[in-house]
């Protein structure tokens, strides 16, 4: 299972952690990535991180102001959004797979609920 939690309303430049606890499966095993939808977009790839060795990936809209980090202790991948763009307004969710590294573009097999991330201007 995977749980996402840490959404909410900020401002534009303002700051939000977001986090996935994972459960019920080895951590360590799988790939987990951080995806995005806003209201009447497809669904895009935001990071990813192989939770074995701590490769990350993040997509250029992000790059410099998002930064994917995991906890293997607490099962847990975290999302630091910093420097809020009214454009990364979306419903936030993490994914898992069953392999240590997978790009997001791949798509990913196992899914969470999202959590409601809204910037405003």
């Amino acid at each position: 299972q995977l749980q996402a939690s840490g959404g909410g309303l900020v401002q534009a430049g303002g700051s939000l952690r977001l986090s996935c606890a994972a459960s019920g499966f080895t951590f360590d095993d799988y790939a987990i990535g951080w995806f995005r939808q806003a209201p009447g977009k497809e669904r895009e790839g935001v990071s990813c991180i192989n939770n074995s060795d701590g490769r990350t990936d993040h997509a250029d809209s992000v790059k410099g102001r998002f930064t994917i980090s995991s906890d293997n202790a607490k099962n847990t991948v975290y999302l630091q959004m910093n420097s809020l763009k009214s454009e990364d307004t979306a419903v936030y969710y993490c994914a898992a797979d069953p392999v240590p590294w997978k790009p997001m573009e791949w798509g990913y097999e196992n899914w969470g609920q999202g959590t409601q991330v809204t910037v405003s201007s």
